[in-house]
């Protein structure tokens, strides 16, 4: 498929994080460009580097490669930040008329996907997401994703479309609404999803990693899927007081058969230090579950209210001026 717009002059942004990916950043690079060359030829690709202070050539070749092409840009992370901070502090930079929210160096979301969402974005679309209905990984890793969105569809106001990522397409407005929300951890598929627009769903198969090691690993993805339970349901709070009311009832019960029972035969009536300890080790258990659950909702409401960057930047190639601030982004989005 190629759109040859040769008088379109529009530009598409990508954003592409990475840390420690001296096997796939040159790669990922020249393989958008050369999808560009080929089946985009009226568009021009403004391709956005975010690097987790990599401690490998990462930084060193990126460099090499936004001397040669103005068109990329590089953002030097002080220090690991995650995946979802960087990538939102990415599309700050990003001018296109339309964004590609990541673009995974590893190419395991498929950048020949792009020509296609493109011309469905140029169709009318505000918003063209990539689906991974197929995937190249474990049952196990299955079997947690279906679980984790189970919970968050179930719970909450939000929608989140298991398949879907942050391999998405957004137009501009969409763009602008997606960095209204001063979030400081911000759960990018989930404001995406949250802030509507027409939306059309493209399925393809996501690749097995073939160069370098991911740096996803179970306690990173835990810690994505607590804060998108905790961001975008009210379940822990609602557990907390369904199971609380449960208890509540059940001990009253309890307490009235136990009578009931001992009038009538005292010696059905429980008796002994047994039901004590039980009740009491349950309940206890109950209560340090129902406190860690407030103690992550005060900690998310502390680290947000208490404000500073959402990264720290170390370097920046082939950029000119600050990043949008989320302020004049809100009123440019609300005008």
């Amino acid at each position: 498929m190629s759109l040859d717009l040769e008088q379109n002059h529009k530009t598409i942004s990508i954003v592409s994080p990475c840390y420690n990916e001296e096997d796939n950043v040159a790669n990922c690079y020249e393989t958008v460009k050369a999808i560009f060359e080929e089946k985009l030829p009226g568009y021009r690709c403004e391709h956005i580097f975010v690097d987790n202070a990599s401690s490998d050539r990462t930084v060193e070749i990126l460099r090499e490669i936004a001397e040669k092409d103005q068109n990329v840009k590089v953002v030097v992370n002080a220090r690991n930040f995650g995946v979802f901070r960087s990538a939102f502090n990415g599309l700050r930079y990003a001018e296109g008329d339309a964004v590609v929210v990541i673009l995974p160096v590893d190419l395991q979301d498929p950048p020949d996907m792009i020509p296609e969402f493109v011309q469905l974005w140029e169709s009318g679309y505000d918003v063209v997401a990539g689906a991974r209905t197929t995937r190249e990984e474990g049952i196990v890793m299955r079997a947690a994703r279906g679980i984790f969105y189970t919970i968050v569809n179930r719970l909450s106001d939000v929608w989140l479309e298991p398949s879907v990522g942050e391999f998405q397409l957004i137009d501009r407005k969409v763009l602008n609404a997606v960095l209204s929300h001063n979030d400081h951890y911000p759960y990018i598929r989930g404001i995406i999803a949250s802030c509507g627009f027409r939306r059309i769903i493209v399925p393809y198969v996501w690749r097995a990693r073939k160069r370098g090691v991911s740096k996803h690993n179970l306690m990173a993805l835990t810690d994505q899927a607590l804060n998108a339970i905790f961001s975008f349901t009210r379940a822990p709070m609602r557990f907390c007081t369904l199971s609380g009311l449960v208890i509540a009832i059940s001990c009253i019960l309890f307490s009235l058969i136990s009578v009931v029972f001992y009038f009538f035969n005292p010696d059905l009536a429980p008796r002994g230090t047994t039901t004590i300890i039980v009740a009491l080790f349950f309940l206890s258990g109950i209560q340090m579950l129902f406190i860690g659950m407030l103690g992550e909702y005060i900690t998310s409401i502390h680290n947000q209210v208490r404000g500073g960057p959402i990264v720290t930047e170390q370097e920046r190639i082939n950029i000119e001026g600050p990043a949008r601030d989320p302020a004049i982004v809100k009123d440019e989005h609300l005008a």
